[in-house]
C-alpha cells in the first residue's frame, strides 16, 4: 500500500518553523496551486517569498490575503513594510495606518507582530513629520487663519468639533465657534457700563459673595446630575434673570447690570428664559467638556473680573476672557472652561438668538419650549 502524497500546506509550514525559506516556498506554492483560495496561507507564503528576495511574489500573495480578510492586521503590516522598502511612502503609510487602526479595535496585537507594528508607528511619526515640512514649504507662511486651521485638521494636529445639542437641533446653521462681537453692535452701550457693574461686583463679593449659589444644583423630582461640581462654590452664579423671570433681589442690588442687560436682545420664551446670570469661576475649578441643549442660540460673555491662567475652550479654539473683549459662542460646539490662575474669574452671562434663525422660526422654537415646560 503506498503512502499519501505529503500535504503540501503542512509541509510548508513545518519548513517555513525550520527556517528553511527554499523548502518552504516550493511547498507553499504547490499548496497555493492546489487548495481553494480560502484555504490557503497566503501570508507564509509571503514571508518565504521575501525570505527568498521575491518582493512581488510576496506582495502578490499579500494581495489575495487582503482580497479574502481586508483586516487582516499581519498582512496590512507586511504589505506596509513591502511598500516602505519600494520607497512607496504614500502606500506605505496607507497600509501601516490601516493596520494600526484594526489593532486599535481588536485591543492587541500578536506578539509575532509586535516588532513589526513598532516599526509602523516609528514610521508613521517620520512620515507625518516629513509630510508637513513638505506641505508647509510648497504652500508657504502667507495663509488665512482659515487656511491654517484646515491645513492643522488635513494634518491631524486639531480635532474636529460639530454642533451637538443635547435637546433640539435646527438644521442648515454655520458650524461657528466664536461669533466676531462687532457683529452686534448693542455690545457698545453695554461695555460702557463695565465700570458701573464691577463697582456692583465688588459690593456683593465684599458682603461675602451672597447671593452667589452653585451653578450646577439639584432640582426637585429630578435626579442629581452626575457632575463633579454638584452643590459646590467652584462654579457659582448670581442671577438676574432666571426662567424668564427677573431675581428681585439681585436686580435690586445692580441696577446698573440689569440697564446693561436692557440693551441686549435677549431670548424670550415664557417660562423658559430670558436667562442672565454672573458666572463665578474660582481658582482650580473646571468646567468638564460638555454640549449646551440647543443650537439655536448664541452664549455671551462680558467680563467684568478677568483672571490670567483662564480660559474657554469652544471646539478646538481656547480663548482668555480679556477686559473690554466679549465673547459670543454656539454652545451647542463642545466647549469646557478652567481657571488655571490663581483668581476668581467673573463674567456677565445671557443668551441670544442666532442672527440666521428668522423671526418665524424664532417664534416657533419657543413654542416647542414652552409647550414642553408645561407638558405634564
Amino acid at each position: 500500500m503506498s503512502e499519501a502524497p505529503p500535504d503540501p500546506l503542512a509541509a510548508g509550514l513545518g519548513a517555513l518553523a525550520a527556517r528553511d525559506m527554499a523548502g518552504a516556498a516550493g511547498h507553499l506554492r504547490r499548496a497555493a496551486a492546489s487548495l481553494p483560495r480560502e484555504a490557503m496561507n497566503w501570508v507564509a507564503l509571503s514571508q518565504a517569498e521575501l525570505a527568498l528576495g521575491n518582493r512581488g511574489a510576496a506582495e502578490a500573495a499579500l494581495e489575495v490575503q487582503l482580497e479574502l480578510a481586508p483586516r487582516d492586521v499581519g498582512a496590512l503590516l507586511m504589505r506596509g513594510l513591502l511598500r516602505e522598502q519600494a520607497g512607496d511612502a504614500r502606500a506605505a503609510s496607507s497600509f501601516y495606518t490601516a493596520a494600526l487602526n484594526q489593532a486599535r479595535v481588536d485591543g492587541q496585537v500578536p506578539p509575532p507582530l509586535a516588532a513589526l507594528h513598532e516599526r509602523a508607528q516609528k514610521y508613521l511619526r517620520q512620515a507625518e513629520g516629513g509630510f508637513e515640512a513638505y506641505l508647509l514649504d510648497a504652500l508657504g507662511t502667507d495663509l488665512s487663519p482659515t487656511m491654517s486651521e484646515a491645513i492643522e485638521l488635513l494634518l491631524g494636529k486639531r480635532e474636529l468639533y460639530f454642533q451637538q445639542p443635547s435637546v433640539f437641533y435646527y438644521p442648515g446653521l454655520p458650524q461657528q465657534r466664536f461669533y466676531d462681537p462687532a457683529q452686534f453692535p448693542w455690545f457698545g452701550p453695554m461695555l460702557a457700563l463695565v465700570p458701573e457693574m464691577q463697582r456692583e461686583l465688588a459690593e456683593v463679593l465684599a458682603g461675602g459673595a451672597d447671593g452667589f449659589a452653585p451653578y450646577v444644583h439639584g432640582s426637585v423630582n429630578r435626579p442629581a446630575p452626575n457632575n463633579p461640581l454638584l452643590g459646590k462654590q467652584d462654579w457659582s452664579a448670581f442671577h438676574f434673570w432666571r426662567d424668564g423671570a427677573v431675581v428681585e433681589e439681585n436686580a435690586a442690588r445692580c441696577p446698573a447690570t440689569m440697564e446693561a442687560l436692557s440693551h441686549a436682545p435677549l431670548v424670550q420664551t415664557p417660562g423658559r428664559s430670558p436667562n442672565a446670570h454672573w458666572s463665578r469661576l474660582l481658582p482650580g475649578a473646571h468646567i468638564a467638556p460638555h454640549y449646551g441643549m440647543l443650537n439655536t442660540r448664541l452664549i455671551c460673555h462680558v467680563p467684568i473680573m478677568t483672571a490670567p491662567q483662564c480660559w474657554l475652550r469652544v471646539g478646538s479654539e481656547r480663548r482668555e476672557w480679556l477686559d473690554g473683549v466679549p465673547l459670543v459662542f454656539d454652545d451647542s460646539i463642545e466647549h469646557e472652561a478652567m481657571n488655571d490662575g490663581p483668581q476668581q474669574r467673573v463674567i456677565l452671562l445671557f443668551e441670544i438668538w442666532r442672527p440666521e434663525i428668522e423671526e418665524a422660526d424664532r417664534a416657533a422654537i419657543s413654542r416647542i419650549f414652552e409647550a414642553i415646560g408645561n407638558y405634564s
